[in-house]
């Protein structure tokens, strides 16, 4: 397969100047980045493409035996070596800003911590601030977070600047030092408080604000509260995790609340209202003559209102258990085996279809 001509991956003449193929290089680098274009393999080898052409077109020599033998004059050569993209700014810009990659040392953003809080049904619903003690790695007083007893060692394989220049073929790329880790130097006599860490264990109180209408599984960020960052560098983040404890009547959905409700008979067969407490007083339930155990009965906008926005209460649903009476007397026994006698499957259609049916299956059996 003919491999693409530099000149044209760049968009340049054969006659462009150093500047302009600087120029090229910059604009197309940043286009087709991979920081820019995050998953996008198209886009990750036409950066090598632009990156092996500014490789040879920058370099005086090369691009004189590119312009006389091609491609076959590097054959030999590991043109397709690994490339590391996140040096690469500060090899080609680096003195556009002043600066060069191989100057930073390497500086790691603290990591992000997770942090469980337990609350009632009650502070979900109506919001609460709790405080919290929270495990946390502060700067150790005695060495000043270097996690050395004396001064830091300078790295004389990388010089101090926490990475090496590696020559692969035509390339050069930036590693981290192995010796160091990347940051410029190591500890001879490690601290005898943090074991050279730089950091002690400690705990700290954080005031968190819950929202009312929180949900379980709902979760809340605290900005750079998280881990300490290495060598300065910023402190990750605090993820708190809410999880509602179980309810001894009410089970949420969402924005609903359900709730069993036990009645006795006679308002099961009478029908009645009922009143029922809620979190700001009460609410008046009707319940239909003739209510069977098992009904679910809605009353709207009595529920949670959810955090989330332009969010609508939800609705209390309760699902009717009618009690049976127990430890009934002997007149309480002789009213009702009175009222019994005046019943028939008209009263009780249920009991009535089912004995017709058991009925006529047996029947069928028989015959």
């Amino acid at each position: 397969m003919s491999k693409k001509d530099y000149y044209d991956i760049l968009g340049i003449t054969k006659n462009a100047e150093d500047r302009e193929i600087k120029r090229a290089y910059k604009r197309l680098a940043i286009k087709f980045h991979p920081d820019r274009n995050p998953g996008n393999k198209n886009a990750e080898n036409k950066f090598k493409e632009i990156k092996q052409a500014y490789e040879i077109l920058s370099d005086s020599k090369k691009r004189a035996a590119y312009d006389q033998y091609g491609h076959s004059a590097f054959e030999q050569e590991n043109i397709n070596s690994t490339t590391d993209f996140g040096d690469i700014f500060g090899d080609v810009f680096g003195d556009i800003f002043g600066s060069s990659a191989r100057n930073k040392k390497k500086s790691r953003k603290g990591s992000d911590l997770k942090y469980l809080i337990e609350i009632s049904l009650e502070e979900a619903i109506k919001g609460i601030t709790k405080k919290i003690n929270i495990p946390i790695l502060k700067i150790c007083n005695y060495c000043n977070g270097t996690g050395s007893q004396g001064s830091l060692q300078k790295c004389n394989t990388c010089n101090g600047y926490g990475q090496i220049q590696m020559s692969q073929g035509f390339f050069t790329v930036q590693q981290t030092c192995p010796r160091c880790h990347g940051k410029g130097n190591f500890i001879k006599n490690p601290c005898f408080y943090c074991k050279s860490k730089g950091k002690l264990e400690t705990y700290k109180t954080l005031s968190v604000k819950i929202p009312s209408g929180i949900d379980s599984g709902d979760r809340i960020k605290l900005n750079g509260e998280g881990e300490l960052g290495d060598n300065g560098a910023q402190s990750g983040d605090l993820y708190i995790e809410i999880k509602i404890k179980k309810h001894s009547l009410f089970v949420r959905e969402g924005n609903n609340l359900y709730c069993e409700l036990p009645i006795n008979f006679i308002t099961a067969i009478l029908g009645g209202n009922i009143k029922i407490p809620i979190l700001n007083g009460y609410v008046k339930l009707k319940i239909p003559e003739g209510t069977q155990t098992g009904k679910i009965l809605r009353i709207r906008n009595k529920g949670i209102k959810s955090i989330r926005r332009n969010s609508n209460f939800g609705d209390l649903l309760c699902k009717i258990i009618v009690e049976t009476p127990i430890n009934l007397n002997n007149e309480q026994k002789n009213i009702l085996c009175q009222l019994n006698k005046g019943f028939s499957y008209k009263n009780n259609p249920k009991i009535g279809k089912f004995l017709v049916i058991i009925k006529n299956f047996f029947y069928n059996i028989k015959n």
